[in-house]
């Protein structure tokens, strides 16, 4: 039997927003257009803000990191390029900066004082995970074959075929382990201030047998960092935000079917005959039965649009214990 949901509002969430949603593919990206995107994400994500007494907003940032890239390798002859860890601390900056604007004139506009903080966030990460052996994400844009073959020779860089849409840049993404900067997420959020973190999944970090941590080059996966984030706060609700309004089984086949209220075993079951892409909807399938493993009690995944109904239990696809 399927547990009920709840029509209410939790005083405790996480929101992970997807890049796509804060860069979706169709813009060139200039500042103008991300403004007016972030401005879109924070009207979506308000009525949250505003219900919830502790929220923390994680984000994606396959989109940004990747064309941070990109000007490196046109700058490369007079710039000196970042590490990867560094380009994606300079995406939680410019992201989170984006979204804190647009969150905090939504809240003006509404009449309420509350306030917006970024945190750049870093997250631990094993050294010896296979994922630095075996590159599997994709960031950044699509290539023709020809330019991937390019960017390879000039730079090294592994390339893809992602889905039929084209040639991608993959790189490593260890899991996440510990978010290194949780008590000052946590006591912000405690104050009631609305916390930007994780973002990107955080930056990547490794034990250094001095004790000290130092970055790697890698991007960790923004959903496995927020399931990690909300059980290490002991926040029982996960609302995933997509492009899509629920997940579906026999995807884009005559009997495709949208799962409404699942259980984790029964999605576990989904996931293990192959049913979820592992470069679009399968990571957000592990983080939702990561963080139900981990402690909590409902994971929804659901479209930016629809962010309110998902979350009163009356959109999206929810996950529930079982």
């Amino acid at each position: 039997m399927i547990a009920t949901v709840s029509n209410t509002t939790p005083q405790r969430l996480v929101v992970a927003v997807g890049g796509n949603a804060t860069h979706p593919e169709d813009i060139r990206g200039t500042t103008a257009e991300q403004e007016q995107i972030a401005a879109r994400t924070a009207r979506a994500l308000l009525p949250l803000v505003q219900a919830a007494h502790e929220i923390v907003v994680t984000h994606g940032n396959g989109p940004v990191v990747g064309k941070i890239l990109l000007r490196q390798y046109y700058a490369r002859e007079h710039v000196p390029p970042m590490r990867l860890d560094v380009c994606v601390a300079h995406s939680q900056g410019g992201i989170g900066h984006l979204l804190m604007q647009g969150l905090e004139d939504e809240l003006a506009r509404a009449g309420d004082a509350r306030r917006v903080a970024c945190v750049i966030t870093r997250v631990a990460v094993n050294a010896e995970d296979e994922a630095f052996q075996h590159p599997r994400k994709p960031i950044g844009p699509f290539f023709t074959a020809d330019k991937a073959e390019e960017l390879h020779r000039a730079l090294g860089w592994n390339m893809v075929e992602d889905s039929g849409r084209g040639w991608r840049y993959v790189v490593p993404s260890p899991k996440p382990r510990e978010i290194l900067d949780l008590e000052l997420i946590a006591g912000l959020a405690a104050q009631g201030i609305v916390v930007i973190a994780a973002g990107g999944g955080g930056i990547p970090m490794v034990l250094r047998a001095d004790g000290s941590y130092s970055g790697v080059p890698a991007v960790i996966d923004k959903d496995m960092t927020s399931a990690l984030l909300a059980n290490r706060l002991g926040i029982e609700t996960l609302l995933i935000l997509t492009a899509v309004s629920r997940v579906a089984v026999n995807y884009r086949k005559s009997d495709q079917r949208e799962l409404d209220t699942v259980t984790a075993s029964e999605l576990a079951g989904h996931l293990k005959a192959g049913e979820f892409a592992e470069g679009s909807m399968g990571p957000k399938i592990e983080a939702a039965l990561k963080f139900l493993a981990g402690g909590g009690t409902r994971a929804i995944i659901a479209s930016i649009d629809e962010a309110l109904p998902a979350i009163e239990g009356r959109a999206g696809t929810q996950v529930v214990a079982g």
